[in-house]
């Protein structure tokens, strides 16, 4: 009722600007007043959607809290499978209305995924199994956990591994999903490495995250998505190289690779 009020004096005092006033004027005074209507309706807006949220919040939280005693106590019996469900039940209700540490529960239920059976059905961005091969020894070069020099804006992804052979080097990596909601990720078909003998050679292959237009949902926060970036292979006389894709975030240089 007040918000009509105000917009319907606000109406009004536009209305009785004097007749004579240039159009420039006019114009001028009408704009503002159509502003001030929608920073009022704006306002009003996003109160309702916080009065809303805090309703949903006190509604639901009995039911999350029901969702994680239970979730403990399948566990704790061994019932690894059910558990996993109530903890990610408990979890979509943690997204909406942050209970508690998201983080937390993101750990619990990537770790129940094995005792559970669902390493396939899982999350695909949790599986290590599709970017981690069962055999190594057809590269001349490998090397987990690397030493390299990362961009100060790469905080939440690096290099798990790094593989050269006479046929590819491959290059395996972690991104996690730092923000309280779902998001995608991609690469760019532009993603390169470069050296000092082999120079810039672009990728050739992506395995379990999706290279642009496709994406790969990174469903919960604080998820894991773990990925093989594959391109040609470098030089023997190639000592380090460098990975970048275009943009501010995937940039690493001093990479080893003998």
């Amino acid at each position: 009722m007040r918000t009509r009020l105000l917009i319907a004096t606000m109406m009004v005092l536009a209305a009785m600007m004097p007749i004579q006033a240039q159009y420039t004027q006019t114009d001028r005074i009408a704009r503002g007043v159509l502003n001030g209507i929608n920073s009022v309706l704006d306002s009003q807006e996003r109160k309702q959607k916080a009065e809303i949220h805090a309703r949903e919040k006190a509604q639901y939280q009995a039911d999350f809290t029901a969702a994680m005693d239970e979730a403990r106590e399948l566990e704790e019996d061994g019932q690894y499978a059910e558990a996993l469900a109530k903890y990610e039940e408990a979890a979509v209700l943690n997204w909406k209305y942050e209970y508690t540490d998201q983080r937390n529960i993101t750990r619990k239920i990537t770790s129940l995924y094995g005792p559970a059976g669902r390493t396939e059905d899982g999350p695909s961005v949790m599986n290590n199994d599709k970017v981690t091969l069962t055999d190594y020894s057809g590269y001349r070069f490998m090397r987990e956990n690397p030493i390299y020099k990362a961009d100060k804006n790469a905080g939440n992804i690096k290099i798990l591994r790094v593989c050269c052979s006479d046929t590819e080097t491959r290059v395996e990596l972690e991104y996690e999903n730092d923000e309280a909601k779902a998001i995608y990720a991609s690469a760019s078909a532009d993603t390169y490495i470069k050296a000092k003998k082999s120079g810039k050679m672009r990728i050739v292959q992506a395995q379990n995250i999706g290279v642009k237009p496709s994406r790969t949902l990174i469903e919960q926060p604080y998820q894991k998505l773990r990925f093989a970036l594959i391109f040609p292979p470098l030089s023997l006389e190639d000592s380090e190289f460098e990975l970048k894709m275009p943009g501010k975030y995937w940039n690493f240089t001093k990479i080893p690779c003998k």
